[in-house]
């Protein structure tokens, strides 16, 4: 899961594309990257680490430009280093720099027939990259010296037909504006906005509409899948949908675990939509144990904490804070090796022993991946003096991998894989586990926009869809995603951290 922004202005673009990437934080914390356009000049600054490390002053004063785009990403398939922060660029044709949300599911294919076909050399193995180039070559084919908005339109058609995935993307296309576009399943969330200045109207396109809330941009609406988004550097808007066989089906598990609680995806509140989840979790809760003898419900901070107070609200049971967060560990379900899970878990979360000792607790999480971080507060809770200690996931059992750009494990090291609710309870530790119901997923968030009617859910019941996953993919994904190949790979990735034409001035700042 990646973050993107681009903003067209009437001013200097940077200090906004860093404030929105530090929003979007949260989408990613393993590189950052800005890229903007002056006078047809293009500045860049991109390396590993948090947005507020890889930008310095110096860097700041030669971002210039009225129009850029920005990227802060996590790793999902290959590796990680500064080769593969973001944005990616080509010189020809124009000039582009591109920063990609999602995954391709034909990434292989793309790059081995950009080779052979279009005579065009992958420096990485990112998908990214990939998807960069096939763009780039289809503008090339047009063979436009002054391309207009239709010639974009028109390229974004032919990057369609070549790739299948999960992607929303944001381009700057030098002296021309910023070109954004969406898969045809609207697998990946993207919004634009925009605001009213003295100077005119500027806009912004981002993966979260909190991006535009805090920049004062005000939400027009998603970019709807498959369509395309051309916002000229003087600031005209033009748009098409540029895919056939068009099928809305956004990612259930932004609502569930990735985005922000105050954005608002594809029309459905993130907030609300969390709350229902809670809502239905109770209700499930009050079928299966009418005469339960819960006394506090306790949250895994922090997107659980939303789902919980409905949960308990709808028990009338008291919600109590007895985990505290430490906010400068990062998210565990992508860290390589049981082990660095395993001890992040106990610097993460500390418990308050009064909220525990001798009740039973109900522990709420959004979902259970891998089942090491549950399985280290449930021990946590029971140190702290808990009687009883349940646990409800507002989500259903995660049984699949993601392959839309979440880079969630190999379905080996899945929990739930192949596991039993009962199994799971007790390979957790937990004294009853409950899980949210499919359906009732579902009907929390298509409760806030009835316009949608699927859902992508693979990670819940391995419906992928694009159409084009079996298990081959599926096994061949498994290797890449592989914990103790991850580890190899990560050492491999400190060992070659100098790459060449690209300098990490963030180490150096």
């Amino acid at each position: 899961m990646c973050g993107v922004v681009g903003i067209v202005g009437k001013r200097d673009v940077n200090l906004q594309l860093y404030d929105a990437l530090t929003i979007l934080q949260h989408r990613g914390q393993d590189a950052a990257g800005i890229v903007t356009c002056d006078g047809g000049r293009i500045a860049q600054q991109k390396a590993n680490g948090l947005v507020k490390d890889v930008f310095r002053t110096r860097h700041m004063c030669r971002l210039l430009g009225r129009y850029g785009i920005g990227h802060v990403r996590y790793p999902t398939a290959g590796s990680s280093g500064p080769a593969l922060a973001q944005p990616f660029y080509v010189n020809s044709p124009y000039g582009i720099a591109l920063a990609h949300n999602g995954n391709l599911t034909n990434a292989e294919a793309v790059c081995d027939d950009l080779y052979r076909t279009d005579l065009r050399h992958m420096n990485t193995d990112s998908d990214s990259e990939a998807l960069l180039n096939v763009f780039a070559q289809e503008l090339q084919k047009l063979h436009k010296h002054k391309p207009v908005a239709d010639d974009f339109f028109s390229a974004i058609e032919g990057v369609h037909k070549r790739v299948t995935g999960g992607y929303a993307v944001v381009t700057l296309i030098s002296h021309y504006g910023l070109v954004a576009f969406r898969d045809p399943n609207g697998i990946r969330p993207l919004v634009f906005g925009k605001r009213m200045t003295d100077q005119g109207e500027e806009y912004m396109i981002a993966s979260e509409s909190v991006a535009l809330d805090v920049a004062g941009f005000k939400l027009i609406r998603d970019v709807m899948p498959g369509e395309a988004i051309y916002i000229t550097k003087e600031g005209e808007l033009h748009s098409r949908q540029c895919a056939d066989n068009v099928h809305y089906s956004p990612c259930i598990f932004e609502h569930v675990y990735f985005a922000r609680p105050d954005s608002i995806m594809d029309g459905i509140s993130v907030y609300k939509a969390r709350l229902r989840q809670g809502e239905k979790l109770a209700e499930k809760i009050l079928r299966e144990r009418p005469d339960h003898d819960i006394d506090v419900v306790v949250p895994i901070p922090d997107s659980s904490r939303i789902a919980g107070q409905a949960l308990a609200y709808k028990l009338s049971v008291k919600f109590r804070e007895g985990l505290v967060k430490n906010r400068y560990i990062g998210r565990t379900f992508i860290m390589p090796g049981q082990q660095q899970r395993k001890k992040s878990v106990r610097q993460k979360l500390n418990p308050i022993p009064l909220e525990f000792k001798g009740k039973n607790v109900l522990l709420v999480d959004d979902s259970i991946v891998r089942g090491t971080t549950c399985e280290r507060i449930i021990q946590m809770a029971r140190e702290a003096g808990a009687k009883r200690v349940y646990f409800a996931s507002a989500a259903p059992a995660v049984k699949y991998p993601n392959v839309y750009g979440i880079d969630m494990p190999a379905a080996q090291e899945l929990i739930a894989y192949g596991l039993s609710t009962e199994r799971i309870c007790e390979e957790i530790g937990a004294d009853w586990l409950i899980y949210q119901d499919i359906d009732d997923l579902i009907w929390a968030s298509s409760e806030g926009n009835t316009n949608i009617r699927q859902f992508d859910c693979a990670v819940f019941d391995g419906k992928y869809v694009t159409g084009d996953v079996d298990q081959d993919y599926l096994d061949r994904l498994a290797l890449q995603r592989n914990d103790k190949l991850r580890v190899k790979q990560q050492q491999l990735d400190l060992d070659n951290s100098n790459v060449v034409g690209i300098h990490n001035d963030a180490a150096d700042a």
